[in-house]
């Protein structure tokens, strides 16, 4: 059933004045720029065949003649029939009489969700049969004429949100599920925020939209890229992960102020927040700090904000990464709640076993009784003098419950941090709720290590984040004497657990760029020669950020999966079930490409493929 008011929420806040600067672009080119800050209400039948949507006609219409279409949605004894659009619902009269045997005739013998076209006027429904749960409850249509455009064969799954479906399914007849409620609310949602978005930067702080190349290059680092083979032998084009070097480049150009709704892509497995490709606000200024770019996304998150939610309160609390670590076990924090409530003693024996099982990790549970006496085997191991001083250290109550591990200390403290959201689980199965759906609570995550230690060989180096994210100012003279202990200039923004958005500022100096690239991290730097030569024209300081737009939009329509965010998204294997994609090609359409797939011959493999 479609919400009373879920478009006016959706067009809100559109038809309000939009604040403007004054500030000239560029003298006399900032006429031409200039765009009208009238807004207006969208007029949503111009250029069609019909008068109206479905959704809109109220008693305020009652008298006029009109032409709607749509698809059945609903039919009930030959008599009235239920009309829907992408605005929402109307009941139609099918008429009785002989006079109208021909309309009457298509309109009961359609198949729900056929396409039609129908014309009449505008009347009020009888006394007492009112429909206080549409929008359009108060009025029918009396319809004189109608056509069928399109009749609708046997359905894989009805068209009602209530219904149950698979995921596998919904995206093997996606077109179908996208006719539902929840994904027209979430994709016309997700438009009026990125036009909010796209508002807030150009028209109010003049940055400007540029699009960037999609067959780009392998760089070093980062995630796997998905290769695209060219006619020439050997050669490949790369799906960039994201425009991270075009955007610097940008900056090096002058541009000074640049955005971008890019499309990225990474050759990894999907999740429920991931997926192979997906889609990034990318953000880069010339002359920034970090904390000029933490203050225009707060600004642009406030103002794209959905009407029909609180509203963003800015500026959003900060967390240095050994903080967050510390204290949650995690670089993303769900600061939605804290950890006070009670688990049953069946409770700490499955989380025990959590842990054994999925991280070989002995947890020992600690009880502090009403007069702090350690019910735990680990207290014989703890001189009861240090006792008070350990309590006072981890702040706890009477009556409260503490996990207790050893190990390396990020080991421990990301396994004691998945364990808190285990507990979460746990108790929010029982109703306790802890995590408010309704609560956005955004938070910055700073001063992360600019280096790690790669896994396969500790000894050696990998950037954090990428190579080009700049060293924490303070920490420069570490890089040539401890590189392992500097901080870097990388920002996160964490909403409810989740990360949304990640950026940094920006290594702009060649000599410092490179002895990174080829000292510390030992990478080929022929490969990145074409920045390496622009950090030595003259590149200004800068720095940038990127929101991911399918993970912000999921949280926001409280959806469980980016999938259900995205039009045509991939399946969890990263395919396209619609479509069957990826897909084989023939041997003689690779030859131009040079290519010959290589079959395996091991049968699991095989049977895999």
């Amino acid at each position: 059933m479609y919400l009373p008011s879920w478009l006016s929420q959706l067009y809100r806040g559109l038809s309000r004045p939009i604040r403007r600067t004054t500030q000239p672009i560029w003298g006399s080119l900032s006429r031409s720029l200039v765009l009208s800050s009238q807004r207006r209400n969208p007029e949503f039948s111009s250029f069609v065949v019909r008068t109206n949507t479905c959704g809109e006609l109220r008693s305020s219409h009652l008298g006029q003649e009109v032409t709607l279409c749509g698809w059945i949605q609903y039919r009930r004894q030959n008599t009235f029939l239920v009309l829907r659009d992408f605005h929402g619902l109307v009941q139609v009269i099918i008429p009785q009489d002989e006079s109208a045997a021909s309309v009457r005739k298509i309109l009961c013998e359609a198949p729900m969700e056929s396409v039609v076209q129908v014309s009449g006027t505008v009347i009020s429904r009888p006394a007492g049969q009112e429909n206080p749960k549409m929008p359009t409850g108060e009025i029918e249509i009396k319809v004189k004429t109608a056509e069928l455009l399109n009749a609708c064969k046997k359905l894989p799954f009805e068209i009602k949100d209530f219904m149950k479906k698979t995921e596998a399914l919904r995206l093997q007849y996606r077109y179908l599920d996208l006719r539902s409620f929840q994904m027209q609310y979430n994709l016309r949602l997700r438009s009026q925020m990125v036009m909010k978005m796209r508002d807030y930067l150009c028209n109010l702080h003049g940055f400007v939209d540029i699009e960037t190349p999609t067959l780009f290059k392998r760089t070093p680092g980062g995630a796997k890229e998905f290769l695209v083979p060219s006619r020439e032998p050997g050669k490949f084009y790369s799906l960039p992960q994201s425009p991270q070097q075009f955007k610097q480049l940008l900056m090096v150009g002058g541009l000074d102020r640049y955005f971008q709704v890019a499309r990225c892509y990474r050759d990894e497995g999907s999740r429920p927040d991931r997926q192979p490709e997906f889609t990034q606000i990318d953000i880069e200024m010339s002359f920034v700090d970090q904390t000029g770019i933490q203050s225009l996304i707060e600004g642009l998150l406030q103002y794209s904000w959905p009407n029909d939610k609180d509203p963003v309160v800015v500026p959003f609390p900060s967390m240095t990464f050994a903080e967050a670590l510390a204290t949650y076990g995690t670089d993303k924090p769900d600061t939605r709640f804290g950890m006070k409530k009670y688990l049953k003693r069946k409770d700490i024996e499955s989380i025990r076993k959590f842990s054994a099982d999925h991280f070989d990790q002995e947890i020992l549970p600690v009880f502090l009784n009403t007069n702090r006496n350690w019910n735990s085997p680990v207290a014989n191991f703890i001189r009861e003098s240090k006792r008070p001083e350990l309590i006072r250290l981890m702040e706890t109550q009477e009556e409260d419950v503490v996990l207790l591990m050893a190990g390396e200390h990020n080991k421990a403290c990301s396994l004691l941090g998945k364990l808190r959201l285990e507990c979460a689980d746990l108790l929010e199965t029982r109703g306790v709720v802890l995590r408010d759906p309704t609560l956005f609570s955004f938070l910055w995550v700073v001063d992360f290590p600019l280096f790690l230690p790669k896994e396969e060989n500790p000894r050696e180096l990998e950037s954090a984040h990428h190579p080009f994210t700049a060293p924490h100012p303070s920490d420069i003279h570490l890089l040539y004497t401890e590189p392992e202990k500097v901080r870097s200039q990388h920002y996160d923004l964490v909403l409810n657990g989740n990360e949304i958005g990640g950026g940094s500022i920006r290594i702009h100096n060649a000599e410092l760029q490179r002895y990174i690239l080829a000292t510390l991290l030992k990478e080929d730097v022929k490969l990145l020669s074409h920045i390496l030569q622009a950090l030595d024209y003259g590149a200004p300081p800068h720095g940038g950020i990127a929101l991911g737009l399918d993970r912000l939009i999921c949280l926001v329509t409280g959806s469980p999966s980016i999938r259900d965010v995205i039009a045509f998204p991939k399946s969890f294997r990263g395919h396209d079930l619609m479509s069957n994609t990826p897909d084989s090609i023939p041997p003689e359409e690779l030859k131009p490409y040079h290519i010959q797939v290589s079959w395996p011959t091991d049968s699991k493999a095989a049977k895999a493929h």
